[in-house]
């Protein structure tokens, strides 16, 4: 350390000593268990030296400016910077900005960019290891870093109303996530603004989150749940992703209010998922609205899927899923399940809306008269053998079509909704 960066610790030092000193409680009044210092630190102050002799309960404010270097926070604080977002920690492209490894501690409108650019060593802007419980992030801005968040442990953290704005270069596989969670229980992600780089909000191994009111766009995944039980995805909305909200391996996982529009190839996408409750969702223009691969005991209520090219995919033994009250609207293919077992997709006397269910309402209960099958036995045929297309309207096809509505029995399985809705739910007395 060089004679000038001394000194400058030792004026930190000093300057924190005074603060206390003068906070010292005065005779007969209450002695209480710490008193919090506020410092204000200019550009060129030692940020690090403040850190490492702030007291519990203590807030430090960077004036607007540039801080060079890695900081950790190691005792409960605020450090806050300017609101108009002028306060800029710049990590020169080498390891974790600023590292919190205190409980109970609050970084706000702070400007974190330039981390380093290891995934082995996990480096981000903010890093909250888990010594951070009750970490609360909030209004800051992230750009240009590995992760953008990075909650690694903590219990209880609360990241909101943050923006982070991530790497675009190189293989998206090498890139880092907006924000990643690990091994983090009762997190809430809420009221953030995520583009560029992986995935925007990335969860492994951890149970109770909540994620809402969070706008992804421009990247891989918006929300992407790996290992995780008994969480919540609410309200949240994704523009030109490949993939909108993705759950795999996950059980007990709620999604709901959400919207996706414009990915690539999946608006929903539930791979080894049990017992999810999926309502109230708006998915559109999509690959496929929704795929389910081996997710079973999952219930589709009250969801609207529209202009996909599949409206849903259903594969790998995906069985005792709910579907009833959606509405499927102007897909190409409304439902593509290749299997022989049938699938009612209604319940308690509501099935779905089908905007190609040319159908009659004779009693005017708002359900149609006659049951409605999203696939044929040439759909069968065609998704087992794509060649067969070329006879597609030949004779024997016409005859097998023909066959099959004078004789449903010969159906061979698949998905049939005994209950269509005449409209949409909305419309639904």
């Amino acid at each position: 350390m060089t004679k000038t960066k001394t000194l400058t610790a030792i004026l930190i030092a000093v300057k924190f000593l005074t603060a206390h000193a003068l906070n010292l409680p005065q005779p007969g009044d209450e002695i209480p268990a710490a008193r919090a210092t506020n410092l204000t630190l200019q550009p060129g102050d030692d940020l690090q030296a403040a850190l490492d002799a702030a007291q519990p309960g203590d807030h430090i404010t960077l004036a607007p400016g540039t801080w060079q270097g890695n900081y950790t926070i190691n005792t409960p604080i605020t450090l806050s910077g300017s609101p108009d977002g002028k306060t800029i920690l710049d990590g020169g492209g080498k390891g974790k900005v600023l590292h919190i490894k205190a409980p109970d501690s609050t970084i706000e409108h702070l400007t974190v960019r330039h981390s380093g650019n290891s995934q082995f060593d996990m480096d981000a802007g903010i890093f909250a290891d888990r010594k951070a419980a009750r970490a609360h992030i909030h209004h800051n801005r992230a750009e240009n870093n590995l992760f953008g968040l990075y909650i690694w442990g903590p219990e209880n953290a609360l990241v909101e109303h943050n923006t982070v704005i991530g790497q675009n270069e190189g293989r998206v596989n090498d890139r880092g996530n907006a924000i990643q969670i690990w091994k983090s229980p009762h997190t809430i992600i809420r009221d953030n603004t995520l583009s560029g780089g992986r995935d925007g909000i990335y969860v492994t191994n951890s149970k109770y989150n909540l994620f809402e009111n969070n706008t992804m766009r421009n990247m891989r995944f918006g929300v992407h749940y790996m290992y995780t039980e008994d969480s919540e995805v609410a309200h949240n909305h994704t523009e030109n992703l490949e993939s909108a909200y993705v759950i795999m391996f996950s059980n007990r996982i709620t999604v709901r209010d959400n919207s996706g529009q414009d990915s690539r190839e999946h608006g929903l996408m539930l791979n080894a998922v049990n017992d999810a409750k999926i309502h109230g969702n708006h998915i559109e223009r999509a690959n496929k609205c929704v795929f389910l691969y081996n997710a079973n005991r999952n219930a589709f209520h009250d969801n609207h899927f529209e202009n996909c090219i599949l409206g849903i995919h259903s594969t790998a033994g995906s069985t005792d899923n709910q579907n009833y009250r959606n509405s499927f609207i102007d897909n190409q293919t409304q439902v593509m399940y290749v299997g022989t077992r049938y699938h009612e997709w209604s319940h308690d006397g509501q099935g779905n809306y089908w905007s190609d269910n040319s159908a009659f309402d004779l009693n005017g209960d708002g359900i149609a008269d006659l049951p409605y099958r999203p696939n044929n036995i040439l759909d069968q045929v065609l998704w087992r053998a794509p060649n067969a297309k070329i006879l597609i309207n030949s004779p024997a096809a016409q005859l097998l079509k023909y066959a099959q509505q004078q004789f449903p029995a010969i159906h061979p399985g698949g998905v049939v909704d005994s209950h269509p809705l005449m409209n949409p739910p909305a419309a639904v007395p």
